[in-house]
Parts: C-alpha cells; structure tokens; sequence
C-alpha cells in the first residue's frame, strides 16, 4: 500500500474512534506497517498533519464510509477470566435474575456472562432466576425472550427459578424482620416519608411496637389498605450518609394482575428484600451486582444478618452500555411505540435481539463483555469496538460476493463469458460462478471519480480503458500486462438488492432521524439462493446478514 493510502487509513481510525487525532501514536502505526516512511519521518508527518486536517472536517458517517476501503487489525487481547474472592473450588453459586419488563440488551449480556463464567471457571453452577416481583410491567413474552437470548449467547443455568414462586417465604422474612423491630409498616404519605428521609426525623408510626405493625402488616396482606396507603419500611439509619439505609421501602401494595400469579397477591417485595430472600434459598455465594447498587450494597448486608442469614461474597462491577444507544426501557418503549424503531429487534438497538439481527455473532459480545471483566471503570465505547470483535470472527468464515451501490451502467462489447471465484480468499468454501454479459454495472461514486483515457481494473476480471462518460459509460479491454492501481468493484448478471446501514441511534441524547441509512444496489444473482440469516462479506463494503429474501435485503453489520 502507498505511504499516502497508509497515512489516510491510520488517520481515519485515530480520529474516528478517540475524536481528536494523536499524531504521535499515528506515526508509529505508520511506519509499522510502511517502514519506508521512517527514512524522512519529517515528510511523513507533514503528510500526516495536512490528512488530520482534511480528516477532522468529516462526519464520523463520512469516515466509516471512508474506512471501509482498508482493513484493521483487531488488537489481540488475552481472554479475561472472572476470578471470584473468597471461591471454594465447586461450590460457588451465582445467579443471574433479569426483570421480565423489557428485552435483554448488552449491559444484560454482560451481567450473564460475568455470573456464568465465575461460576465455571471455579467449577460452579448458575441459577437464571426471573426477578418477577412487579406486576405493573412484566410478562411471559420478555421471559420467553430472554430465555431463548440467553441461550443463543450460549449461556446455560442449572436452575431456573421466579422469585414469584417464594412470595410466602419473603413474607415469612418480611414478618421476622418487624418481630425483631427492623422492619415496620408506615401509613404516612408518600411526601410525608421522603421528607423524614430528608429531615432524618422519624415519622410517628416508626415507634409504635412490633405487635402493632405486625396486625397492620396482615392488614396490608387482607386488603384493608389501598394502594399507596401503607407500605413497608426497613429501620434503618435515618441520619446515614448513605442515603440508602435511611428506611428503605421492602414492600408496597399493587393490585396489577400478575402475568403467573394472576390476583393471587396484592403485596410485592422491593428488589432490595426479594433479593436477599432469594439469595438464601437458592444458596448463592457470590451476589454479583453492577456499580449502579454499590450503595445498597451495605444495606443488602445488614437486611442479611438482620435474618440470621450468612452474607454471600458481594462483587461489584462497572455497567457496560454503548455511547449513543439506548439500554434504558424509559428511553427504548417510547422508541418503539412512535415508530421510531422497527421494535425491540430493530439493528440500532443494543438489545441482545437487536445485535442479533444485525450479525453480531455471540462469540463476539462474549470477548467484548468480558473485555471488560469486573472492572469498576464505566464504561462507554462506541460501536466500532463490538463490531471489531465479530469482524475479526467473520473475516475467516463468511463467503464473499460482489455488491455495488447506486450502479451505474459501463459498456463493454467485447464481454461475453463466465467466471468462476472463490467463495473466500483463504478458505476452501468452494467456488460460485458470475455470467459476465456487455454491459458490466459499478457504483456511481467509482464511476464519478474516472476519467476519460483511464485504464482501471475490474477486480479479478480484466482490465479496462474508459473511453467515454455519460449516463452509461463506454470502455474497452486493455492490456493485461498492465497493473493500474485502481481497482473497482463490480457486477453484470445481478438480483436488485438494498443493504440497510444502522447508524447512532442518538445524537446529543436525542432520537437521530438519520440513523438509518437505505443502500439500494445490484448484488450478483447467486445471492437469490442464500438462506435467510446467512451473513456473508460484499467485498469493498462490508459484512451483511440477509434478513428477509422478498425483496432481498441485507443488513450491514461490519
């Protein structure tokens, strides 16, 4: 590769994935992989600079569309273990309970993952528990997906459990707590709590014995309290730094038919109960949770050995979202009930459904989450880092094709045969065969760049001389002894195709009306007999997956 096309690549990877260029670390990747710039690294530099200027004036849509000409390295990375404290070889438990009110994203698939691996790496077993204590927002269908996410992520449980099902046991916990004057039922109003909260001074019913709060607990149970009238209170430390340990709710009244229990209870657990109760009867060593509960991870302990419970290992880690794409279920529902997104699968969506569609394979989310490990360290890259994990996993398997956007007709008389192409450079996938007729189709954008009297190469085809320009282009055959640089991309007996391209679904927080981007183009014809779902590579563009056949549409992936 020309030094001038080294500097271009490197440039555009610089800018694009840190925002401002590093022209020290671009020179070094420079020379790396063109060791001739290092004979006048003063030249090169200067090349550099004036590239970093013209660079830094393009969206970042222009130079993903501009590094699609080059191929990058993925850094190779040592596989992260999740190494537990305090793990006894075969008897760690962890579990991993979604909520069933929404579909499972990456910040999900990391939170899996990391249970899933700690367990097995110190000989231990999974519980997939669903954490189904809030009748107002869940159902079987985000149960039903989860499931089948999970286990195309190629995770598996030994035990899958509803917190549901343990609602007698965490009203048994519930009721131990306020004999041993931890817990009490409060009848003041929403404002008048947040204010004791806030104040640090009790509100009157804190006081009162445990047999009272008992009669009023079964009353909050036999329906003699309406929604919002009396909720449940953990006796904390009102005048606590933390906030979190000034008398927390543990349960609250909600009369939602339940999706499994129908009317069957109208008191539900708080996460901050449920949770340990759960944790007990399933025997779980090592409580897993993400940064977002580091302050309620004091209060999850003292709610433990308030119930005579011994206190798993607590591990916190870093939650993991991408940089402008929603995980939130606040910001994602409102997405899919305006139209906004195709539903909770759309390809711009981190939901574990959405990277699915978009050829995201599950080998590549699980490098990226445990990328990340059990580090503290929030993080928030953007796309490009997923996507190169799955581009270096498909890059050695995904057969190849031709496809040009926007294309535009070069006449050639002298063509009429057939080839035959490998299906991949370097693997034997087998071969395909392309019908070459005279009238050959490249991409508009190729097609602008030419001039009259340039000699340009189809790839792996002939070489050709242009000779004239319009709205069909004139050429003939040149020599083959030739080796013009210019390589283009093309097809002749092709299907009509269009590629869809997701883009940031955000933009400064808001909805980005132009994060979906329609490719229509032709693709060679033996792409009608591909199977829906398969992923393959249109060379010079990028690996896409076939989602639907009628009419043939792809979606970029990589």
């Amino acid at each position: 590769m020309e030094l001038d096309s080294v500097i271009r690549k490197h440039v555009l990877k610089n800018i694009h994935d840190y925002g401002k260029a590093n022209p020290g670390s671009i020179i070094g990747k420079v020379i790396g992989e063109h060791p001739d710039a290092k004979k006048d690294v003063k030249s090169a530099m200067k090349k550099i600079n004036e590239e970093i200027k013209r660079v830094s004036k393009l969206s970042k849509q222009q130079m993903e569309e501009e590094m699609k000409e080059f191929t990058y390295a993925v850094k190779e990375e040592k596989e992260k273990t999740i190494t537990l404290p305090n793990a006894e070889k075969g008897k760690v438990v962890t579990r991993f309970p979604p909520e069933p009110s929404g579909y499972l994203h990456i910040g999900h698939a990391k939170a899996a993952w990391i249970n899933f691996e700690g367990a097995k790496s110190h000989g231990g077993y999974m519980v997939l528990r669903i954490d189904d204590t809030n009748p107002e927002k869940e159902s079987q269908e985000f149960v039903d997906a989860a499931k089948e996410n999970l286990k195309w992520l190629g995770i598996s449980w030994e035990k899958e459990t509803h917190t549901s099902d343990r609602m007698e046991k965490i009203y048994d916990a519930a009721k131990k707590l306020i004999e041993k004057e931890k817990a009490y039922v409060c009848t003041a109003k929403q404002e008048e709590i947040r204010e004791s909260r806030t104040s640090g001074k009790p509100c009157p019913d804190r006081n009162l014995p445990a047999q009272g709060h008992m009669k009023r607990w079964q009353d909050m149970l036999d329906g003699k309290y309406r929604p919002g009238e009396a909720v449940l209170l953990y006796k904390g430390d009102l005048k606590a730094p933390n906030t979190t340990l000034r008398d927390p709710n543990l349960a609250r009244i909600m009369e939602s038919h339940h999706y499994r229990k129908h009317n069957a209870y109208r008191v539900w657990p708080s996460y901050d109960l449920a949770v340990v109760v759960m944790d007990h009867i399933e025997g779980i060593t090592h409580s897993m949770r993400s940064k977002e509960y580091e302050l309620r991870d004091e209060l999850y302990k003292q709610i433990c050995r308030a119930l005579g419970y011994e206190v798993p290992e607590v591990v916190g880690y870093a939650r993991l979202q991408i940089k402008n794409a929603p995980i939130s279920k606040r910001l994602i529902i409102p997405l899919v009930k305006e139209g906004k997104v195709a539903g909770w699968d759309d390809p711009r969506l981190p939901t574990l459904a959405g990277l699915r569609r978009r050829g995201i394979l599950p080998e590549a989310i699980r490098q990226f989450v445990l990328y990340f490990g059990l580090s503290k360290t929030e993080s928030e890259p953007d796309w490009e880092v997923l996507l190169a994990f799955n581009r270096k996993l498909l890059d050695p398997v995904s057969p190849h094709y031709f496809f040009v956007p926007d294309p535009v007709g070069l006449e050639l008389p002298e063509m009429k045969k057939e080839i035959s192409l490998n299906l991949h450079p370097k693997k034997d996938l087998g071969t395909r065969k392309l019908k070459v007729s005279n009238t050959i189709y490249i991409s508009k954008g190729d097609a602008e760049k030419l001039k009259e009297g340039e000699i340009f190469r189809l790839k792996d085809l002939c070489n050709v001389e242009l000779l004239k320009k319009g709205k069909k282009l004139q050429g003939k055959l040149a020599p083959e002894e030739k080796h013009p640089q210019k390589k283009i991309q093309w097809v002749s007996d092709y299907a009509e195709c269009s590629v869809l391209l997701p883009h940031d679904l955000l933009k400064d927080g808001d909805y980005n009306e132009e994060s979906l981007e329609t490719v229509k183009g032709y693709c060679e014809k033996s792409c009608i007999e591909l199977k829906a779902d398969s992923i393959i590579q249109f060379e010079r563009f990028g690996f896409c997956r076939l989602d639907k056949k009628d009419p043939l549409t792809f979606i970029f992936s990589c």
